[in-house]
């Protein structure tokens, strides 16, 4: 039985194993078939986006994407990390036990709402508000998307970031307690230094997860891929330009086709890079107690 047991979590190990190995195989021979078309110093500098315009008018720089993509990670993180934090702050230091028990699980609802439903959300409630201070904003805009998608993560925020706060061990408080620190000194100076790494790590988790979202910004921010500074204006990320082509008439083994490959590969380093950070400040800044 125990060896039974064993090859059946070392299956299950390896079909995690094997399927990202799939993915990343699939991805880096979509891309070289791109990239005998395509420079790839064209595709990392250029400033322009339209794989699936006439053949002499076509442009596959991908700085636009990449633009989206960023605008909506830096307006979602503005959202959720101070809210998260707060919150699990709150959660850790501030609410009794039944509130606890009572307040996390409704909070972690939100991570079980389809994001199909937040970007609706974005689209019709939310996008009105907006215009209504700014008269200019577009019905697809950055700012709604990136808000819905802050709100979409901060369980993950709060969460993560309570759970680190709560492994603190009690001695340190009731020693921060007996030199006459208020809670409000403790929590922010005594019991966040020391879950730091955890809240770090939890920040970067949920920034990958800004990265990868796709249906909220489908929908709410639209698909025109383009470098601009303002947020009231309709842009586009990696993952709704995979969407919009995917669903589009390009034909298997056309650049636009193929320039899906290299886009997911562009997001899946982005996301690996920023687990690998996440690994290593939990790695580096965790502290280990007796």
């Amino acid at each position: 039985m125990d060896r039974l047991t064993r090859w059946v979590f070392l299956s299950c190990a390896a079909v995690t194993v094997l399927t990202t190995a799939g993915i990343i195989v699939v991805l880096v021979a979509g891309s070289l078939d791109f990239f005998r078309d395509v420079s790839i110093l064209e595709y990392v500098t250029g400033t322009t986006w339209d794989p699936t315009a006439p053949p002499e008018q076509r442009s596959f720089g991908v700085l636009p994407l990449v633009w989206g993509t960023m605008v909506v990670v830096v307006g979602s993180a503005l959202v959720a990390i101070p809210i998260g934090t707060l919150t699990a702050i709150y959660l850790s230091e501030y609410a009794s036990e039944r509130t606890r028990k009572t307040l996390k699980p409704t909070l972690e609802v939100l991570a079980g709402i389809p994001t199909i439903v937040y970007g609706f959300f974005a689209l019709t409630f939310l996008t009105p508000q907006i215009q209504r201070l700014f008269p200019e904003t577009g019905t697809f805009n950055a700012l709604s998307a990136s808000i819905v998608v802050g709100i979409m993560i901060i369980p993950m925020v709060s969460s993560l970031s309570e759970d680190a706060m709560s492994s603190v061990p009690d001695d340190l408080r009731n020693a921060a307690y007996g030199l006459g620190a208020t809670k409000f000194t403790v929590s922010t100076s005594v019991v966040v230094p020391a879950a730091f790494s955890g809240i770090v790590a939890s920040y970067i988790l949920a920034v990958s997860r800004a990265v990868g979202e796709t249906m909220i910004v489908a929908l709410a921010m639209g698909n025109r891929p383009q470098l601009t500074s303002n947020v009231l204006d309709e842009m586009q990320t990696m993952t709704a330009f995979m969407v919009d082509v995917a669903r589009s008439d390009a034909s298997v083994g056309s650049p636009g086709y193929q320039s899906l490959f290299a886009v997911g590969l562009t997001l899946f380093a982005m996301t690996l890079v920023l687990n690998f950070f996440s690994m290593w400040i939990k790695a580096r800044y965790r502290e280990e107690y007796q």
